[in-house]
């Protein structure tokens, strides 16, 4: 299959002021999405945050993916957080104060008990501890289980995908695009325990997407929300590998915009 070179000739980002807390690695990410109506996803959604739209619709994605390379600024490697399956439900939303696009996630799952710890600690994020595997069966190709445990109900996530090379439409990611829509996101909103709002800054370099094929036998984490997919089949993207770095969370609020400023692709230190 054909290569494209991923453009990334746009300025760069400038990064959140302060220094990263966190650096992972997200590796083989299947992104699954579906329009829902944005009604059905406002009234979940805290106050201050609104639907970020695309053709006019919401979008509800599930993504799973494995995460390696973790790091804590300034913390020795913890043990035992090495790498591990992760899976979330996600939209897409904007601050309603700020504008400012976001991820926002009604839960994620991982197998990790201190990585769960550290992620509702820490970030204020409704982590659930899940029995998952995640096997290889190709290059591109894997098999994805996970299966939600001490839930009260069934809450599994079964599925086969395979990312299929990038094309043209995938490589450039130009602005108006549903790649663009999904992946341009500079923080991660959530709610801290007094009910304030927070985000968390996020920063990586533009990632390069595929095509993707799956096959999803079971997915039960829309209706933990109360939500129902469309008899639609998803829109799917594949992600080989993405480095992330992660600010510590700060209270979302009205900001004064300051110029910006140049920086390298990839932050160091």
């Amino acid at each position: 299959m054909q290569e494209f070179l991923v453009r990334t000739s746009h300025k760069p980002r400038p990064l959140p002021s302060g220094r990263w807390a966190m650096t992972q690695r997200w590796n083989d990410l299947l992104f699954a999405h579906w329009p829902v109506p944005v009604s059905s996803l406002s009234s979940l959604l805290p106050d201050w945050l609104e639907v970020d739209t695309y053709q006019g619709s919401a979008w509800l994605g599930v993504v799973p993916f494995w995460l390696d390379r973790i790091k804590i600024r300034g913390v020795p490697s913890i043990p035992g957080v090495r790498s591990f399956p992760d899976l979330n439900l996600r939209t897409y939303v904007r601050d309603r104060y700020t504008g400012t696009p976001g991820i926002f996630c009604f839960s994620l799952d991982a197998s990790n008990l201190v990585a769960i710890a550290v992620a509702r600690m820490v970030y204020h994020l409704p982590y659930y501890w899940a029995e998952m595997r995640l096997e290889q069966r190709s290059e591109r190709e894997f098999a994805f289980y996970s299966r939600r445990l001490f839930a009260g109900r069934q809450v599994m996530f079964k599925a086969r995908y395979r990312g299929l090379g990038p094309t043209h439409k995938t490589a450039e990611m130009r602005a108006g695009t549903f790649e663009h829509y999904i992946t341009e996101r500079t923080c991660l909103f959530s709610s801290n325990r007094s009910g304030q709002p927070i985000r968390a800054n996020l920063h990586y370099v533009p990632w390069p997407l595929e095509e993707a094929e799956a096959e999803i036998e079971c997915n039960d984490l829309p209706s933990t929300v109360g939500l129902e997919l469309p008899r639609l089949d998803p829109v799917l993207h594949y992600s080989r590998r993405l480095a992330v770095y992660i600010w510590p969370t700060e209270l979302a609020r009205p900001a004064i915009a300051g110029r910006p400023v140049t920086v390298a692709a990839s932050p160091s230190g």
